[in-house]
């Protein structure tokens, strides 16, 4: 999500820039001059407004968000949290250390989720609710995210992400397995479709949500301006920030604090997004390092895939939002056409962060699309798989199992 990216960073120097001004402010009330009235006597030319100007910017500055929250967004029927389950932490076929958390029966057809850029395995929490009664859900941070940690020497890039993808894959019990992937989780699934081909035989399906197909920049609003500044200010940008990393997190914690970092995420949402969900989300992007996130917005901006759906074996939902500003329309428009088998799902007044702000919707076609491809699932639920009691201890065979042949 290098435009979020982007755009967090311009509001978090906003919110400094307020942060500065109230302490300028205070200052200058504190230290104002002194002056000689008509009878001698010496006073402080202290000037109120100065004062209630910047206690007023101060208080902003670290209790915006709770202002800004019920502004911005509708009231939660259904509250998005942070939140984890168990989980456990298993080797990558990359050597990277991986959060994997799994819910449902153990005997149920895989769905296994992969999450967009800045965010974590919480974000697929609703579909965790709606879907674990019929499939085996499984959700993963990506390495140097969440509870995941990147390998020692090693990269940010899809090729790598796309390998500890196939790991996972290898090591999950049961028949073929459901991918589905939000924003780079989609990148990656398509790099793994083209990296590891031979992997589609433990692929019953792919669903690719809100994703493109090629360089972000050249598929989001504004693509030309954006591509024109890429070279010259984006990735410069993007290194600086990666190398003044201790100061962009707590400038990206003072803009959380004063509310600005959830109106740079709000861009993200279309018509229906709630409190909590914006809150979930711009969570997630303070929490998580951002080193990392620079370095995976670069990895994003030298990445391309086009043409490797056309590969791809098994059938293919893609699913856009109307209002995706991020990865648009187009972009899922030409994903389902390189492929006979690909069939395209618009969801009306979202944005990029679609399966969060619809997950009804999302889950629901998610759900459709597993039953339709996994013909043992309908026979699964009749013999009372739903009712079955998940056993988290079937989930995942040893670690040796996630390496073969997979690191790059």
């Amino acid at each position: 999500m290098a435009l979020l990216s982007i755009l967090r960073l311009l509001t978090s120097l906003l919110s400094l820039a307020v942060l500065v001004t109230s302490g300028y402010l205070l200052w200058s009330w504190y230290d104002a001059p002194w002056l000689l009235d008509a009878q001698g006597d010496i006073y402080r030319a202290r000037e109120a407004w100065r004062l209630w100007t910047g206690l007023g910017l101060l208080a902003w500055s670290f209790l915006g968000r709770f202002l800004v929250l019920p502004l911005l967004t509708h009231r939660d029927t259904r509250p998005s949290r942070a939140v984890r389950s168990d989980g456990k932490v298993t080797p990558g076929a990359t050597g990277a250390e991986l959060y994997v958390e799994t819910h449902g029966p153990a005997g149920a057809p895989a769905i296994l989720f992969t999450h967009g850029w800045g965010m974590d395995s919480t974000f697929w929490n609703y579909a965790k609710q709606d879907l674990s009664d019929r499939f085996r859900v499984i959700a993963w941070d990506l390495p140097g995210l969440g509870k995941s940690r990147l390998a020692a020497n090693r990269q940010v890039c899809l090729p790598d992400f796309a390998a500890d993808l196939g790991g996972l894959l290898r090591a999950t019990p049961g028949g073929p397995v459901v991918l589905v992937g939000h924003s780079i989780g989609g990148m990656t699934i398509q790099t793994l479709v083209r990296d590891h081909p031979e992997l589609l035989n433990r692929v019953a399906g792919v669903v690719l949500l809100n994703t493109t197909y090629t360089n972000p920049l050249k598929t989001m609003v504004f693509s030309g301006l954006l591509r024109a500044l890429q070279k010259p200010v984006l990735e410069p940008a993007m290194h600086l920030a990666k190398w003044l990393h201790l100061l962009v997190w707590l400038s990206a914690w003072q803009s959380y604090l004063s509310g600005s970092a959830h109106m740079a995420n709000r861009l993200g949402f279309g018509d229906f997004v709630t409190a909590s969900q914006l809150e979930h989300v711009t969570l997630l992007v303070t929490r998580n390092p951002p080193s990392v996130q620079m370095k995976g917005n670069l990895a994003m901006l030298n990445w391309d895939a086009t043409g490797a759906l056309a590969r791809c074996t098994v059938p293919i939902l893609v699913i856009g939002g109307d209002k995706d500003i991020i990865t648009k329309l187009e972009a899922s428009g030409v994903m389902s056409g390189e492929n006979p088998r690909a069939q395209l799902k618009v969801v009306e007044d979202v944005n990029h962060l679609g399966p969060m702000e619809r997950a009804d919707l999302y889950n629901d076609m998610i759900a459709e699309f597993a039953l339709s491809v996994q013909p043992s699932a309908t026979r699964d639920l009749g013999a009372g798989v739903r009712a079955a009691a998940p056993d988290a201890s079937q989930a995942w065979p040893e670690p040796a199992d996630l390496r073969p042949g997979l690191a790059h």
